[in-house]
């Protein structure tokens, strides 16, 4: 890139980042050019869409939740871990009005710029809900992308309940009692991975077979 056109860059990045935080993810993209200095034609040669402009604009919280979920990895509490990242990111993503129906919204939908952001982070929770299930805290049927959905939906009700700052967590504790494994299903999942599969029959003679002849 041209630094002429870096700079440019630069310029619309640091103006969208104020313009969603003070107005949300919806603000004026006309007003965003117009604040950098050049017109929503520049604007859209470096961002075609919405959606490239939040994904520019949220890329240093993608950052942040992947260093954090690398980390958390090495935690000695699987679950714990899983936890403390889940509201890291629900924190994240409350960062911009808007940003969680956003990110919400494509969940499923590879083709749209925000999948950059919405790719790493799916298999950055996927390493620590594996690692959760493996030790039999989580239930095994839990999937990563209903997870984070429902940990974007609560970023969007709290944001809609601004005079609640506790419903986030209150919500997030709910869910995860859902998440814990049976007791069942901790043993089932929490056995040793050197475990033989087929142990040795006991070919003992029991009973009658037993006596002597």
């Amino acid at each position: 890139m041209r630094a002429d056109a870096r700079r440019n860059y630069e310029r619309l990045l640091a103006e969208a980042r104020s313009a969603f935080a003070a107005h949300g993810t919806d603000a004026s993209l006309e007003d965003v050019a117009r604040r950098a200095g050049v017109g929503i034609g520049t604007l859209y040669r470096h961002f075609p869409n919405r959606h490239a402009l939040l994904s520019a604009v949220f890329e240093d919280a993608v950052g942040d939740l992947l260093a954090r979920s690398r980390e958390l990895l090495g935690a000695p509490e699987p679950c714990t871990a899983l936890v403390t990242w889940l509201r890291e990111t629900v924190t994240h993503a409350s960062e911009y009005r808007g940003l969680s129906r956003a990110l919400l919204s494509v969940s499923a939908d590879t083709t749209s710029a925000l999948s950059r952001c919405s790719d790493p982070i799916r298999e950055a929770g996927q390493a620590l809900l594996t690692r959760a299930q493996r030790a039999g805290k989580v239930r095994p049927d839990v999937a990563v992308n209903d997870l984070l959905q429902l940990t974007h939906a609560i970023a969007l009700a709290a944001e809609g309940s601004p005079a609640d700052p506790a419903l986030a967590d209150r919500l997030l504790n709910l869910t995860l009692r859902g998440l814990a494994a049976t007791p069942q299903e901790a043993r089932a999942t929490a056995r040793p991975a050197t475990a033989d599969p087929h142990p040795p029959q006991d070919t003992r003679p029991h009973g009658d077979e037993a006596q002597e002849p």
